[in-house]
């Protein structure tokens, strides 16, 4: 589906839907943001969400990639509503994910303050905010934050751990205990605020690669 309101901005997204949907539920949105140079559908053949969130009753959003800015962002945050005209969405539960620049804009949705409160939860993937882009925000309401960055990254080189460390910051996590380790090779930030969970994935992959976490991102 495309909404005519946002392809005019240049913003385009695909919907994809439960088989078993029930038009009179309200179902979690997840949208994932497109890498650069991505579109909806490549975006999708990417990070390959749809059968895990379908099958958990998620309505999935692929949106494709623009090229970015603060205003940019801020049209993209549209999208949940736009989705919402169509479909019966949960407003309080909208959760973004997203690669490179998908995942920057998964991050800066939950910091702008033009956007915050539009989604529940991110699970940014190699975003493109350094450890001084963070330092240049006020830390929002606690918010469960899955940060995924590869240790073979080297366009944006060790941002995931700060990145990571920054959110278990705001989310007022102990970082005097050891995290806890997952058998997937992430990690959880222990004693963070109600609502404020934590997680750090850090893979082999580069800067290229999507993780292959993608039941973890739908469970978390």
């Amino acid at each position: 589906d495309v909404s005519p309101s946002l392809a005019r901005r240049g913003f385009q997204y695909n919907v994809r839907a439960p088989a078993n949907l029930d038009p009179t539920y309200a179902h979690p949105l997840l949208v994932v943001y497109a890498p650069a140079g991505h579109s909806a559908a490549q975006s999708e053949s990417l990070t390959r969400l749809t059968t895990d969130a379908t099958h958990r009753g998620f309505i999935v959003a692929y949106v494709g990639s623009s090229p970015l800015s603060q205003q940019k962002v801020i049209g993209l945050a549209r999208v949940p509503k736009e989705v919402a005209r169509s479909w019966c969405i949960d407003p309080n539960r909208v959760y973004a994910t997203g690669h490179s620049d998908g995942g920057t804009v998964s991050t800066a949705l939950a910091l702008l303050k033009e956007t915050k409160g539009i989604v529940s939860a991110i699970a940014p993937s190699a975003a493109g905010f350094s450890p001084k882009d963070l330092e240049g925000f006020q830390c929002p309401e606690p918010i469960p934050v899955m940060v995924m960055h590869g240790k073979r990254d080297t366009h944006f080189p060790g941002w995931g751990k700060e990145a990571a460390l920054w959110w278990a910051r705001c989310n007022a996590c102990d970082l005097a205990k050891p995290p806890s380790p997952q058998d997937d090779g992430c990690i959880t930030f222990a004693g963070c605020l109600p609502g404020g969970r934590t997680d750090y994935c850090e893979g082999a992959g580069m800067h290229e690669d999507w993780p292959p976490l993608r039941y973890r991102v739908v469970q978390f």
